[in-house]
């Protein structure tokens, strides 16, 4: 798997057991806090890996810092990415270091698949539910935190859904047979949702009313912080778009609100919904149907 599909990572496959998923994720920090910006830059990476139905066993530091960073900030990021890492099972083996005018800080993993169990972000059957596994908002709440605007409480629950890894939900998203699989990140739910529709060659429905929201996150939406990025995608799928004028503002920008360490989006037969919601309500508990795969119609995506 390469650049035919627009899916999450690379896949090579070595043996008729064995394929190995490659992917790469590095970005700038969006929270203060040097060990919890190494927490959220690896989960994030990790993610790649769980969407792809595999699991991470090694990966590489990728870090730009500034000469004015306190030596021992960069520990903690560091510390932050090693200590996630090491709770997927994953080991850290070193890495690259350059200076830069902005830190930036990621992962380079390694993960390894049956090459039966392969999930992609294509392969989504009308009839399908669409099930959606981390609350959205991420992109608002960091946003509006920049202008003191989040609650503790409110900050708690972004940072705890943001640190939070995917691996047993990929894991029961398998399990479910699962016929396509992304996951949630800068696209946002709707422009992840386009990939998946295009590749698909149909049309996914989003139930607006019932998408999962982290607390506060529509509050701010409809006070109008929004980042740059959300109105980005919103344009980008916008071409693809039917329902959007119907929908309220900011339900519509917090579909397309870009996503840090965001959750699965996974299609899979209806009466194989509810059993894998079942199986998440332990550990994914904002885990809900979000919407439904109909045969391709004028457009790719369908707000109701």
């Amino acid at each position: 798997m390469g650049y035919d599909s627009s899916d999450d990572a690379c896949v090579y496959q070595i043996s008729d057991e064995l394929a190995v998923i490659e992917t790469v994720d590095f970005f700038t920090p969006i929270v203060d806090d040097p060990y919890t910006f190494g927490q959220i830059t690896a989960a994030n990476a990790l993610s790649d890996i769980y969407a792809m139905g595999g699991k991470p066993r090694l990966a590489m530091n990728l870090l730009c810092v500034p000469n004015c960073l306190p030596p021992e900030s960069i520990r903690k990021i560091l510390e932050g990415g090693h200590d996630k890492a090491m709770e997927a099972g994953c080991v850290v083996a070193g890495g690259h270091t350059i200076e830069d005018q902005e830190p930036k800080y990621g992962l380079c993993v390694t993960g390894f698949v049956h090459p039966d169990k392969i999930l992609k972000n294509i392969g989504a059957k009308p009839g399908d539910v669409l099930v959606l596994t981390k609350a959205l908002g991420t992109g608002v709440l960091t946003t509006g935190a920049k202008a003191g605007l989040v609650s503790e409480e409110n900050y708690a629950a972004l940072i705890a859904s943001m640190t939070t890894l995917n691996n047993r939900t990929g894991e029961e998203i398998v399990n479910a047979g699962a016929h396509a699989c992304t996951d949630v990140t800068g696209f946002g739910l709707l422009g992840h949702a386009l990939e998946m529709a295009a590749g698909s060659s149909v049309t996914l429905r989003l139930y607006t009313q019932a998408l999962p929201l982290l607390p506060g996150a529509r509050e701010l939406a409809e006070m109008g912080i929004i980042p740059a990025g959300a109105y980005r995608n919103l344009d980008h799928v916008r071409p693809d778009l039917q329902g959007l004028e119907e929908t309220e503002q900011a339900l519509a920008d917090l579909c397309a609100d870009p996503q840090t360490s965001g959750g699965l989006l996974a299609a899979l037969p209806a009466e194989r919904a509810e059993p894998l919601l079942a199986a998440l309500r332990e550990f994914a508990p904002h885990s809900v149907i979000v919407g439904r795969v109909e045969p391709l119609q004028a457009s790719y995506l369908v707000l109701e």
